[in-house]
């Protein structure tokens, strides 16, 4: 047998709780510091603070980090004013304010859009807002059942794990939706089969709270009832098996109480309004969402002679408000139900000049009447992941406009590169703060063909 040698693992040599200087955030509210040569990532950090951290991971050209000891305190810190900070897992940012945050993500994600895209001076407009408490109209609460205990666990989980924090009141949550929290903690262990309900998703429909109850066996009519009783203005449906819902509204048993309406629906600035599914994808904050679907349809002015592309459609956010200046909209979207749901909100708002279809935008685009180089303007808001292979295919369209809407900005550069390559320029692009005290950072920008 032939004896390989192999050399031993190096030693780590770096301290594991070393003092750095932060000198900046990255694109994901990540602060930067440099240790021995190395790249560190350090949560919970602001610019300018000097800090003791403690390293939680290690490779070979970068190390990640979490403050343990503010040395030298930077003067946009800021008292939390959540007191689950640290222990929930929802908002990473409580400690600098939701302003002081987006002058923070902006020039962070300038810095990194001018490395990657090789372009200075980006055109930046401002940034898209709305209120920094009482924003999210959608959430998911986690439900724990000790079996040791016989108790319950109400609340969302636990930073960097699974764990559940009790949770009983949320500063981000909408006061419509708000009392999910007393209702389940007071419900749950009064329930025959409680420990079957493993989470909820409430939702704020333009002030209408449903409510979204995963079980994993089944729950008799008397605990539904107990339920919908506790909260009677809101709307409860149950999900024993994955898309297999049973609306509860009608268990309404209190004289006084009104079974609440069964389709949730939002309304947009121009009052369009937009039924969809509870377990629909919707953007969260209504504000921005308004707000940002007003900004598209500024930057791209549909006109009546205009047919726009909109991909990744889903039930029509962006297609409907398109719709009623552009001569015809095309709506593309990978989930069938939505695309479904899309064609239902057209009807229902007097449009028709709307199609919709089916199709898997990140494969080879089949032949399709759809699928032709006619569009002046192209929609585009992909998910985290982006619109790998899509975007060639639009670029391959050459329509004169692409309004990009990310959740990501690594894959927006990535597609933008891609767009720029193909003798698009950067016309505008503006930040949106869907998701204030968090890390996550949404952006719109418009390309613009260079042709003559």
């Amino acid at each position: 047998m032939v004896s390989i040698y192999k050399s031993k693992a190096k030693a780590i040599t770096s301290p594991q709780h070393p003092e750095l200087d932060i000198e900046r955030w990255d694109q994901e509210a990540q602060s930067i510091a440099y240790h021995q040569g190395k790249i560190c990532f350090v949560e919970g950090a602001l610019p300018g603070e000097r800090v003791k951290v403690r390293v939680t991971e290690q490779k070979a050209h970068y190390l990640k980090a979490q403050v343990t000891k503010i040395l030298q305190s930077s003067p946009l810190r800021i008292a939390p004013q959540c007191r689950y900070f640290g222990t929930c897992g929802g908002c990473q940012l409580h400690y600098i304010s939701a302003e002081n945050s987006r002058i923070l993500k902006q020039q962070a994600l300038d810095q990194q859009l001018q490395h990657q895209l090789k372009l200075e001076n980006l055109p930046w407009q401002p940034v898209l807002a709305g209120p920094d408490a009482g924003y999210r109209r959608k959430a998911r609460i986690g439900v724990w059942f000790e079996k040791k205990t016989n108790s319950f666990t109400v609340g969302f989980r636990k930073a960097g794990g699974k764990e559940i924090t009790e949770v009983t009141d949320c500063m981000v949550l909408s006061p419509v939706i708000a009392p999910v929290f007393a209702v389940l903690q007071q419900t749950l262990p009064t329930l025959k089969q409680g420990s079957a309900v493993t989470h909820v998703e409430v939702l704020d429909a333009d002030g209408q709270a449903f409510v979204v109850v995963r079980h994993i066996r089944p729950l008799p009519e008397a605990d539904q009832q107990k339920l919908q009783q506790a909260w009677p203005e809101a709307c409860w449906i149950g999900e024993a098996e994955p898309d297999q819902f049973s609306d509860w509204s009608e268990l309404v048993t209190t004289a006084s109480a009104k079974a609440p309406p069964r389709t949730p629906t939002y309304q947009l600035a121009n009052g369009q309004k937009l039924s969809f599914a509870p377990t629909d994808f919707i953007q969260v904050n209504a504000v921005v969402n308004k707000a940002m679907v007003e900004q598209a349809i500024a930057w791209l002015a549909p006109a009546k002679t205009d047919q726009i592309l909109d991909l990744y459609c889903g039930i029509g956010n962006f297609s409907l408000a398109l719709a009623k200046q552009a001569g015809m909209v095309v709506g593309l979207e990978g989930v069938a139900a939505m695309v479904t749901t899309a064609s239902q909100n057209a009807s229902v708002n007097g449009l028709d000049n709307t199609s919709f279809a089916q199709v898997d935008l990140h494969l080879p685009w089949p032949k399709a009447d759809w699928n032709q180089p006619k569009y002046q303007k192209v929609l585009l808001d992909p998910a985290r992941a982006g619109a790998l292979g899509a975007i060639d295919e639009v670029a391959r369209l050459k329509p004169a406009q692409v309004l990009y809407v990310s959740c990501n900005p690594t894959t927006f550069a990535r597609d933008a590169k891609v767009l720029l390559a193909k003798g698009y320029r950067l016309d505008k692009i503006g930040m949106m703060d869907m998701f204030p005290y968090t890390s996550h950072l949404e952006l719109m920008a418009l390309f613009s063909h260079t042709r003559q």
